[in-house]
């Protein structure tokens, strides 16, 4: 029976998080310690106290998630009722594939925690020096988004990005032509059109820049592909080979779609039974319902949850 480790992308923080569970178990503590000097500031006050624009912010919540899932996973790592699962694959949806890849033994704790700040400083910087946005279009199929795309674009960058589960797509690019395309969703027959609160044109053309930036970094990272554990790219929906696919997979993220309902089916052929939803959140587990309702994903996101687990 095979095990799968998921990990949540950015918008799954919330402050409050991990402060419970850091004053319960001093594995996790220490991750959020060893964090705060990675990162060369006070992440985890942040992440247990706010505010809340701070940790909501590019910069900040995707340095933020990744040390919640891995203080998480440390604690489950140590305990003796949950050590024994190990996970046979790990993904991770956009920003959570570095802590798929962490979790796989690919990459340390603080290459991929640098990594996740570089990557989110690098989007940001993008962000601003465009005006870009991103709207989810819920009930329409890709042929449908791609038409709405065609016609909302007028010369403007406006593509398909996140293929996150049936009926839901999320759309990026230009503000002008995301705001149109919200605007003319009805008339494809969409359910509705939600432009969502985030920074810039994510996964489109728009941040190449930051790829470039993000590139530089990747080539000067340690990468093991020795580890039995693999791991699933969101582009391409491939099992990373070797290193230099790794650094090419994570680059691509930035300007390329993300199917990460085919990631799951994908899983789901291959006998993958036990899911594992580890981080903030429950965005995977309602997403994984979508893809295939039988399917069930035991979410470990808090300190119930975690306990919960332990106690099983």
């Amino acid at each position: 029976m095979k095990t799968a480790f998921l990990f949540p992308g950015q918008g799954a923080q919330a402050v409050g998080m991990g402060k419970d569970i850091a004053q319960k178990y001093d594995e996790a503590a220490a991750v959020f310690s060893d964090a705060n000097d990675i990162v060369g500031y006070d992440l985890r006050s942040i992440c247990f106290d706010g505010p809340e624009e701070k940790l909501n912010s590019t910069t900040v919540s995707q340095p933020a998630i990744f040390t919640m899932s891995a203080a998480i996973l440390s604690v489950m790592r140590n305990k003796a009722s949950t050590s024994g699962i190990v996970p046979d694959v790990t993904a991770g949806l956009s920003l959570g594939e570095y802590t798929a890849l962490y979790a796989a033994g690919a990459v340390s704790f603080e290459d991929g925690l640098r990594l996740v700040q570089k990557r989110g400083q690098a989007m940001q910087a993008a962000a601003d020096a465009s005006q870009g946005s991103m709207v989810s279009i819920i009930g329409l199929e890709e042929d449908k988004v791609n038409e709405l795309c065609a016609e909302a674009a007028e010369g403007e960058v406006l593509s398909a990005v996140n293929f996150n589960c049936p009926g839901q797509i999320v759309i990026s690019g230009a503000k002008g032509a995301c705001q149109r395309a919200a605007d003319l969703a009805e008339k494809y027959g969409a359910m509705k059109a939600v432009v969502l609160a985030v920074a810039g044109a994510f996964h489109s053309v728009m941040m190449a820049p930051a790829a470039e930036e993000l590139k530089a970094a990747l080539a000067n990272t340690d990468i093991n592909t020795s580890v039995g554990t693999k791991v699933i790219a969101n582009v391409g929906v491939t099992y990373y080979g070797d290193a230099d696919g790794i650094r090419a997979g994570l680059v691509n993220q930035l300007v390329r779609p993300l199917r990460w309902q085919n990631c799951m089916e994908k899983l789901l052929e291959e006998g993958v039974e036990n899911f594992y939803e580890i981080g903030p959140g429950r965005v995977l587990t309602g997403l994984m319902r979508r893809i295939n309702r039988k399917t069930k994903v035991e979410n470990v996101s808090d300190l119930n949850s975690l306990n919960s687990l332990l106690a099983k």
